[in-house]
């Protein structure tokens, strides 16, 4: 074919509304656009003239999937504007439960999202008669995780107990006690996915891009909850309160929401393979064991090798929350007092959630009220990538004489394959009419 027009109208499986438009004409691709058309959220808005504490109780209902994500972005951006140290009893449940939602997440992603393309199905809903014990592992294992964050945020999503400078809320032995033992049990779970994932032929699409993730350059741990911002193009190591230098976001006419790039760069990506690709030796040694039984090393451009990637996260994050319960049952843990602030200024907050790296800044006036914010969306930073990618797949499909079907398939699983959530990334929205 040397003449088609391809028009996804709102792509199936993925968290919000997208677009696909890819015209070719005399084999020569005259138009190509991964179209946002979800309505703007303006959350930014919402928070002006609000009290400082209330900022993550609205933020975190930005996504029901990444709601501990926006959490901790949240308290963390007002903590670094209020001057707060909160203690280390209250990071580690942070981090508890951050693992938490990054187990759900990937697991949604990979079982009822990423795998149906692979098995021949059009959702997970034919898969439940066809395979349903692979569904119910997949069940098993996010009822776990969303246990696992109701434990240690108080509720399954919008978690409560997580406050600006501590928590209201810890968890009894007990409930960590249950909680590790479904964590261990899981390991079985785990096995048989990795089976399953080490059978699934991935599109072959290697293009190199920059890949930008949080790192801990000093402590050897796999950063999720805090780092500075690195990246595979350059040796330069970023402080989050100098993103800004590192994310240029731009308005684009086609989407309602805007697009980022980076300064080494026209277009970068993030998520899981981008920390990956620039953290893989920090990764737990089980996690490492499974990567290196799928074949997958770092540097891997495929990005349909993120779901690899979530996978290979997966095991490193249950691993790890084994290790850090451990760690809390060795000391009491009691409800500690909340940290006041010391002072009300700007601040910035960078966590690694699901789908890459977040960021949440806000400025405070003198009383603490939020005078301005700045919330920056992991989809919102890959979506100029997907597009550079789906324009170099489509030449790379049309030489593998795929049919129209079969190719516009190939460009919805090139777009699943990053996980986007599409409404937390929407910002703007721009209508021209035209007659």
């Amino acid at each position: 074919m040397k003449n088609f027009t391809i028009d996804v109208k709102h792509i199936t499986r993925v968290e919000g509304h997208g677009n696909i438009t890819v015209r070719v004409r005399d084999g020569e691709i005259t138009h190509l656009e991964l179209a946002i058309v979800e309505s703007p959220r303006f959350f930014e808005a919402f928070l002006r003239g609000r009290p400082y504490h209330e900022a993550p109780h609205i933020t975190c209902r930005i996504c029901g999937i990444c709601s501990v994500g926006h959490t901790m972005a949240s308290v963390r951006g007002i903590e670094a504007a209020c001057g707060i140290v909160p203690s280390e009893q209250t990071v580690l449940l942070r981090k508890l439960i951050l693992f938490g939602e990054h187990i759900q997440s990937h697991v949604l992603h990979l079982y009822f999202l990423a795998v149906p393309d692979f098995l021949g199905a059009g959702s997970v809903i034919p898969l439940a008669r066809t395979h349903p014990t692979v569904v119910q592992r997949a069940l098993r294992m996010k009822k776990l995780a969303n246990d696992l964050c109701a434990v240690v945020g108080g509720r399954h999503i919008h978690p409560i107990a997580m406050q600006v400078g501590g928590c209201s809320h810890v968890p009894r032995e007990g409930e960590l006690q249950d909680i590790r033992k479904r964590l261990v049990d899981c390991r079985e779970d785990l096995d048989e996915t990795v089976g399953l994932f080490a059978e699934l032929k991935f599109p072959q699409l290697n293009r190199p891009t920059e890949y930008v993730a949080l790192k801990h350059a000093n402590n050897g741990e796999y950063a999720l909850y805090d780092g500075d911002i690195v990246s595979s193009h350059a040796s330069q190591v970023t402080s989050p309160q100098a993103y800004r230098s590192r994310v240029l976001e731009t308005v684009v006419p086609h989407s309602a929401a805007k697009h980022c790039a980076s300064p080494y760069s026209h277009e970068y990506a993030v998520g899981a393979l981008a920390r990956f690709n620039n953290n893989a030796e920090q990764l737990h040694p089980a996690a490492k064991a499974v990567a290196a039984q799928l074949g997958f090393t770092a540097p891997n451009t495929n990005p349909f090798y993120n779901n690899t990637a979530q996978l290979v996260e997966v095991v490193h994050d249950v691993e790890s929350s084994i290790e850090l319960i451990d760690t809390l049952l060795a000391q009491p843990l009691e409800l500690e007092p909340i940290v006041p602030p010391r002072d009300f200024g700007i601040g910035v907050g960078a966590t690694e959630v699901p789908r890459g790296l977040l960021f949440h800044e806000y400025a405070l006036d003198k009383d603490g009220n939020i005078e301005g914010s700045n919330l920056i969306i992991p989809t919102g930073q890959n979506l100029a990538n997907i597009e550079a990618d789906m324009r170099a797949f489509v030449p790379q499909l049309m030489s593998a004489g795929m049919g129209k079907e079969e190719m516009t398939l190939h460009l919805e699983m090139l777009v699943r394959a990053y996980d986007p959530c599409i409404s937390c990334a929407t910002h703007f929205l721009d209508i021209q009419w035209e007659d």
